[in-house]
């Protein structure tokens, strides 16, 4: 590695100096940040990658649990990997393994030993052998650890490391505004060797807050990111980033040092390990959301929360005003930053990116038909006492079973429009496991754990999977294929790079549309969705398609030589009308 002394080690050292200079201004930073620099000893620093290799039209992201698919005999993650071997490799270019270590709750977010593998799971080896053949992201929960790990039992045990580790409250402590993504409360009595103390618990209370006003709390979490690229992991979420830093009196979101650790960690990351990505998972409004760009020098890659929602609403409405204001007011990307456009996650709907977007009333509207496909409604608790609506529980498969007038024979159609628009925008697309699968809702894992969010989370068996994949008259097949299909299509077609350039499209009610053209310039593609259940007229003069092109519809392969024609669009049909 590059010692302190040396030009490019000197230069990282007095960038981590200022950044540890901030977060910790009664400490001495050049002290931390030797320590920082002895972490990563390991780590030879390489010349950048450039930023246009950072990612292309050619990626795509697969969202699952390493447990998603279980065959008698095997780890799970040897079937993941034979899965996505068989399956997917000619669609999917990175995978994000949901968090992998031992747990005591939340599927994996109350971390019990970051440094295992579950052995329920696998091993280290079969997460190193995933990342050999995809690009591998994998979750630091850092806000948070599980009640039952060795740092809280050293912290009620009153020894290091532990006893300092964690987010204390007092009685006189204004907590009135801090933002809570539940409706539990929030501090956690505990009973410790030097007494009763009340711990923070932004998620629940076998997650406790870890105070990173500690320093050593931070190195911990260095070690973890070491430890993680050592197995191949190259993108890192940032799991409840936006909790971090605590400030009683204040929200205790988003705070200036919480943005301070995030460019400290890029810092790290673009020195030790060039090319690996950061993504920052903040289900927050829009406009917090995008902060976690910085400038530049923060997250490369922030989640387009905002999508899932309003997409859900349009295509159960069959009305995309609000889809389309929301995409007028998206900013490029920044150089070197994209976005990761998902529909559907191991989470719900999150409904706090539509605040702001959606009245309440559309919002009510959507948790009520939702509830009558089958979903469920998790609510967090307001700073004035009061709930609101959090997060929609649901398969988005069944979630698209119909539109606000009720069920209907569209289901299928209206499910592979949503995944064609999350594909065509600005961004990489990620797509759930169970979307690919068009998983339906899974009452009995509900009815097993009481959880609602398990609703969205159903293990599938491998033979029974296999069967339904090669059973062509099951939806299962239909929507697999069909999605296959598309995504190979999108990887040969330069103006769906994630940071070509975007227009959004005024086109009449019934369609959500917008354009896309390649860094070169060369390939247009004009994306055209059919936002309801109805057939509908598209004049091609509408979209003035330069004359001296030729024009045709990728998704169907249809030719297009008469560009005054007029097209007679079907219910939830998509088009990608290219020149090339």
């Amino acid at each position: 590695m590059a010692s302190p002394t040396d030009s490019d080690g000197s230069s990282v050292r007095a960038q981590l100096a200022q950044h540890l200079g901030f977060l910790y201004p009664d400490s001495n930073a050049e002290q931390l940040a030797d320590e920082v620099i002895a972490i990563f000893d390991q780590f030879r620093p390489q010349s950048p990658l450039p930023l246009h290799q950072l990612w292309s039209q050619e990626d795509a992201l697969l969202i699952t649990y390493g447990d998603s698919i279980v065959d008698d005999g095997l780890a799970p993650l040897d079937t993941l990997h034979r899965f996505l071997n068989e399956y997917l490799k000619d669609s999917i270019s990175s995978v994000h393994v949901l968090p992998f270590c031992p747990f005591s709750s939340d599927d994996g977010f109350a971390v019990i030993d970051y440094t295992k593998v579950n052995p329920k799971l696998g091993d280290w080896s079969e997460i190193s052998g995933i990342a050999a053949d995809y690009r591998l992201m994998a979750d630091i929960v850092i806000n948070h650890v599980s009640s039952e790990s060795e740092w809280f039992e050293n912290y009620r045990d009153g020894v290091e490391p532990g006893v300092s580790y964690f987010m204390e409250a007092n009685a006189g402590d204004d907590l009135s505004a801090v933002v809570r993504p539940r409706a539990s409360s929030l501090l956690r009595p505990t009973e410790t060797s030097r007494g009763l103390k009340h711990v923070w618990c932004t998620f629940s209370h076998d997650q406790i807050d870890l105070d990173f006003r500690n320093p050593q709390v931070l190195m911990e979490f260095l070690k973890i990111i070491r430890l993680y690229l050592q197995h191949g992991v190259s993108i890192f979420r940032l799991d409840a980033v936006g909790f971090l830093w605590k400030e009683p009196g204040t929200s205790c979101m988003h705070l200036p040092q919480t943005h301070e650790v995030v460019r400290m960690i890029r810092t790290i990351t673009d020195f030790f390990a060039p090319g690996t990505l950061l993504i920052t998972e903040t289900n927050v409004p829009n406009h917090e959301n995008l902060t976690y760009f910085g400038n530049r020098n923060e997250a490369h890659v922030i989640y387009n929360f905002s999508l899932a929602p309003l997409l859900v609403h349009a295509l159960l409405t069959g009305k995309s005003e609000y889809l389309k204001r929301w995409m007028m007011t998206m900013p490029p990307a920044p150089v070197g930053c994209t976005y990761l456009n998902f529909t559907a996650s191991h989470d719900g709907i999150g409904m706090r990116p539509a605040e702001g977007l959606l009245s309440d009333e559309e919002q009510l509207q959507l948790v009520e038909t939702v509830r009558r496909f089958g979903g469920r409604v998790s609510t967090r608790r307001t700073p004035d006492g009061g709930e609101r609506v959090y997060e929609l529980n649901v398969s988005l498969f069944d979630a698209l079973r119909g539109t606000v007038d009720g069920e209907d024979p569209w289901q299928v159609e209206r499910f592979l429009c949503s995944q064609t628009v999350m594909m065509g925008l600005e961004g990489i697309p990620a797509f759930y496991i169970h979307s690919l699968l068009a998983t339906p809702n899974d009452q009995d894992g509900v009815a097993a754990t009481k959880h609602n969010r398990s609703i969205n989370r159903h293990k599938w068996d491998w033979s029974q999977l296999q069967q339904r994949l090669n059973d062509k008259g099951s939806v299962h097949h239909q929507v697999f294929e069909e999605l296959s299909r598309r995504i190979q299509l999108r990887r040969r077609m330069a103006p769906f790079h994630p940071n070509a350039t975007q227009f959004t499209l005024q086109l009449s009610e019934p369609y959500f549309a917008f354009w896309r053209q390649s860094t070169d310039r060369s390939q247009s593609v004009f994306c055209v969705h059919n936002m309801t259940d109805a057939v509908q007229e598209l004049k091609l003069s509408d979209l003035n398609l330069i004359l001296m092109d030729s024009w045709y519809d990728a998704i169907s392969g249809t030719r297009l030589d008469d560009q005054n024609a007029v097209l007679n669009v079907a219910p939830y049909q998509c088009l990608w009308i290219t020149n090339r």
